[in-house]
């Protein structure tokens, strides 16, 4: 079985090399899935049907890990689906509301992909903080310390930027414009350097170099930015090869949007199932977590050969699109 792909918690290169019968399995069941669900239509009653469901799981897997912003696609793709609407589904909660809570929530299904993926390296971690595994309790220290600046300013932050950036598609797009001009300078830079070979084991990493990630991780709160790219950015910054910057921030994003979907499901979970029945929530799960299990693949690998520049680039496109959507929606093909 060729569906093989960790040795020591890294992605072989043919790790995704899969056999005709499982391209033929996922071929089968998205199709399934969407004959299944092809007329059903968002209603009063299923604000968010299986379609919406299938739509929003895509861009969530495909994004979440690539540096150009998941939650920015997904806020647009909310608005090309007519899900960002002030329509009242119950006393206080509203449609825009429930759609941005369901974005969040089916970050498990990309949260998921890191677990499967990096199976070994969490184990080696869970290891350590048994007394079992020096290395991987101390990568399990370096995550929690980059965990900790996005957590306290989230928590501060959280409704003024719900309520300020949250479907604010101009700040969407400078975020892309900005966050495309850092990745192009930084590459740069990080080509005029030569990695250490210690820069190859994550667990090398200092206290003070893991906090610098954690910093950067904050900017990602700025809808737009993309969490990926800040810390794929910060690792380069203390020095990380590229595929090893990725796989920190892989495993730091394992910690961030768990807690992030966590505290949706806490704070929205209740409404949002009175407001819609838990299949579409499940199917969206589920693609994103087979969509970002190659979107990660497909991540390393870009990296590894072309370095930041092709996603800085699609950045810039995607941001002259929202720019002009934004101010004149007929300007843009996909909106009238």
């Amino acid at each position: 079985m060729t569906f093989h792909l960790v040795s020591r918690g890294r992605i072989s290169n043919d790790a995704f090399m899969l056999k005709p019968r499982y391209i033929s399995f996922i071929f089968l069941l998205s199709l399934a899935i969407n004959t299944c669900f092809a007329n059903s239509e968002p209603s009063a009653a299923e604000p968010i049907g299986y379609k919406e469901g299938i739509i929003l799981g895509l861009v969530e897997g495909i994004t979440e890990y690539l540096p150009i912003s998941s939650t920015g696609h997904l806020i647009l793709t909310n608005e090309l689906l007519g899900l960002n609407k002030t329509t009242a589904l119950s006393e206080g909660y509203t449609l825009q509301e429930a759609a941005f809570a369901y974005i969040i929530i089916i970050q498990a299904g990309a949260i998921l992909a890191v677990l499967f993926l990096y199976r070994r390296t969490i184990g080696d971690i869970a290891l350590g903080f048994v007394g079992k595994n020096p290395q991987g309790r101390r990568l399990g220290l370096l995550l929690g310390l980059a965990f900790i600046p996005a957590a306290v300013i989230g928590l501060l932050l959280n409704d003024w930027i719900e309520a300020v950036l949250g479907d604010n598609l101009l700040a969407i797009a400078s975020a892309l414009l900005i966050g495309g001009i850092a990745m192009l300078f930084i590459e740069k830079m990080h080509r005029k350097k030569v990695a250490p070979p210690e820069s190859q084991n994550l667990s090398n990493l200092a206290y003070s170099e893991a906090f610098y990630i954690g910093c950067a991780q904050c900017l990602a709160l700025w809808p737009g930015m993309s969490r990926s790219m800040v810390t794929i950015l910060g690792g380069y910054w203390v020095g990380l090869a590229p595929n090893k910057a990725a796989e920190f921030s892989f495993l730091l994003g394992l910690i961030t949007l768990s807690a992030a979907s966590a505290y949706k499901l806490v704070t929205d979970g209740a409404l949002l199932l009175s407001a819609m029945s838990p299949g579409p929530l499940l199917v969206g799960i589920i693609v994103a977590f087979i969509s970002a299990v190659f979107a990660i693949r497909f991540l390393v690998t870009c990296l590894t050969k072309y370095g930041l520049s092709p996603f800085a680039w699609y950045r810039f496109v995607l941001a002259i699109m929202i720019f002009a959507f934004a101010i004149n929606p007929e300007a843009v093909f996909f909106g009238a």
